[in-house]
This record gives structure tokens, C-alpha cells and sequence, in this order.
């Protein structure tokens, strides 16, 4: 199909109607088929990342762009190459790499299993990789249990429960903050270690999560910060969670002044200023370095550490050569 159209932002008249029928609209009005088949091909992007949802209900200023040629998927979205550091019947760990999301959005959540393994998310790769460990159907499998998520372009260790006794005994303990997180990301500037608490709050005026001076408003957040490395310009941290919240390490650095480097949501700053970044990150900047849990069934405790991965390793030692 050789189909071209300039990238356009979601005009108030099209907010609600699907990506497919938008995408016929503005394009003259080729068959359902084609649209349909552009969409499949990952040639469509909805802001940052490619959509394959032809369904997907757009939203007034998100931009869309028709890509020349199709996007592939992430080399390591593939059950083959999910690495997986633990599983047994209650628990499943994996190391998640960058440019796929945890969960599937609640809209995909029919999709038939054709559907999925074009645009699949963690939750689904680990499924797959179960299946293939076990040498069973993924249909045959129990569904896997969502206790905590990272943010699609984050990468690192994620658990996911597989039985109802792990759903329970996990979601307690990150409710009393007994979880082992620890993140490494690398921000611009010098940054001293500390903790960092706040309120956060949905929308902090500008229609983005962040931290609320108002009494009795908001989730409190809490941030441990500790500083793994000074590099030229930049420092690369450590970062210990004690609450879970949204974004949290991202809002709290932000504020801070220091933006996580390669990220594009919080590097503006609530009066509308833009942080400049010019780290040159491939992506943002944000790792999953360390978990650890008490065994939902035995009580053990559990641990695992998972390095920085090619592309943020390769970042930070063009960071150390800079003078």
C-alpha cells in the first residue's frame, strides 16, 4: 500500500471515533480492508508509540503519524528472548525490556490470541514463555495475577502472580511497602543523596501527575535517593522506593530538577517551561535494578538484581567519556 499522509493532531471534531475510521477519513477514503491492514502492519503511531488497535477511541491533540514503512517489534518482544529468573506455581519473575507495556489496556483486553502476539505486551510474553518452560498451551495456564506494572519504556524486574494466595500476599505487602525496589537512572546535574516525600495528586494543575502543597490531598510518596556515580555532567542514581506511586521516581526527580534523561512527559515543568535535554538518551533513562519479597506461600525471601541493560550501559559510558 502506498498510502502517505502528513502527521496531524486529533481535531475536537474527531475525538471519540476510532483510529480506523479517522485514518479512512483523512485518507480519502481508501477501503476499510487497506485501513485496516496499515494499522496491522505497525505503521501507525498514536503519540510516541505505534498502535495496532483499529478500535482505539482517539483523544483531542494526541498526534498520529502514518509511517513510510512498518515498525518491528521490539527485538526482545518475543517469548524466545523474555528472560525469565523465576517460576513456580504462585509466582513468576521476569526481566522486562524496554518498548512494551506490563498490561494490556483495558479497551484490547478481547483481542483473540492472533491479535496479540502482533502487538504483545509483558503480560502476554510471559505467558507464552511459561507455556514453553512448562511445555503446556498458554490456554491451559492459570491467568497471571497484575501486582505491580512498569511504564512501558522502562525496563527491569517486574512478578506477576499465578495463583489467587499470591495475588492476596503479594498485594499486601507492596500495600506495606515490605517490597524490595530499587531503580537505577541517571539524571542531569549533581544530585546529593535523599529522600524525597511528597503528596502526589493526578493532575497538578496542567493535566500531568505531580506533587500538591494542599493539606490532606493526595497519596504520599516517598523516594529514597543515593548516588551510584558521578558521570560529566550527569549523575547516575540509585533509587529505593518505599511507596509505589505512578511516575513517582520520575515526578520526584523532576521537581527536584533533574529530570530522568530521555523523558519527555515530566522535562515540563508546571509554569510550561521545557527542560532542555541533551544526554542523548535512547530512551528514558529508568532501570528496575533490584526485588525482593517474602514467598507468597513459604515465607522465603526472595531476591534478584538485573544489571542495566546494552542500550543503558552503552548511554552511560558515552556519558563517562564526555569532558
Amino acid at each position: 500500500m502506498s498510502f502517505a499522509l502528513a502527521p496531524f493532531t486529533v481535531a475536537p471534531q474527531e475525538v471519540g471515533f476510532t483510529l480506523a475510521k479517522v485514518l479512512r477519513s483523512r485518507l480519502g477514503g481508501p477501503s476499510w480492508n487497506d485501513v485496516r491492514k496499515l494499522i496491522a502492519a505497525r505503521r501507525v503511531k498514536v503519540g510516541d508509540a505505534v498502535c495496532s488497535d483499529e478500535a482505539r477511541r482517539l483523544k483531542e491533540n494526541e498526534v498520529v503519524v502514518l509511517l513510510e514503512h512498518p515498525r518491528p517489534l521490539p527485538r526482545a518482544a518475543h517469548p524466545d528472548r523474555l528472560v525469565v529468573r523465576h517460576l513456580d506455581e504462585h509466582v513468576v519473575v521476569v526481566e522486562k525490556p524496554s518498548g512494551v507495556n506490563t498490561v494490556r489496556h483495558p479497551a484490547e483486553l478481547e483481542w483473540s490470541e492472533q491479535r496479540r502476539e502482533l502487538d504483545p505486551t509483558l503480560e502476554d510474553l510471559t505467558q507464552w514463555a511459561v507455556a514453553h518452560q512448562l511445555g503446556r498451551p498458554a490456554h491451559t495456564l492459570p491467568r497471571l495475577r497484575i501486582v505491580h506494572r512498569l511504564d512501558k519504556e522502562t525496563s527491569g524486574l517486574v512478578v506477576f502472580a499465578r495463583s489467587v494466595l499470591a495475588e492476596r500476599e503479594l498485594g499486601l505487602q507492596f500495600k506495606k511497602h515490605t517490597v524490595v525496589r530499587r531503580y537505577l537512572t541517571v539524571v542531569p546535574g549533581i544530585l546529593t543523596a535523599r529522600t524525597i516525600c511528597s503528596n502526589l495528586v493526578e493532575d497538578r494543575g496542567d493535566g500531568r501527575r505531580g506533587s500538591t502543597q494542599l493539606p490532606g490531598v493526595g497519596k504520599e510518596a516517598v523516594t529514597h535517593v543515593s548516588v551510584e556515580e558521578r558521570l560529566p555532567g550527569y549523575t547516575l542514581l540509585s533509587c529505593r522506593l518505599e511507596t509505589g506511586r505512578t511516575h513517582q521516581i520520575r515526578i520526584h526527580l523532576s521537581e527536584a530538577g533533574h529530570p530522568v534523561c530521555g523523558d519527555k512527559v515530566y522535562a515540563k515543568r508546571p509554569n510550561g517551561e521545557i527542560f532542555e535535554d541533551k544526554s542523548g538518551a535512547p530512551r528514558l533513562a529508568l532501570h528496575a535494578t533490584e526485588l525482593g519479597f517474602a514467598h507468597p506461600a513459604t515465607g522465603a525471601h526472595l531476591h534478584w538484581s538485573m544489571p542495566l541493560p546494552a542500550d543503558l550501559q552503552k548511554f552511560a559510558e558515552g556519558l563517562r567519556g564526555k569532558t
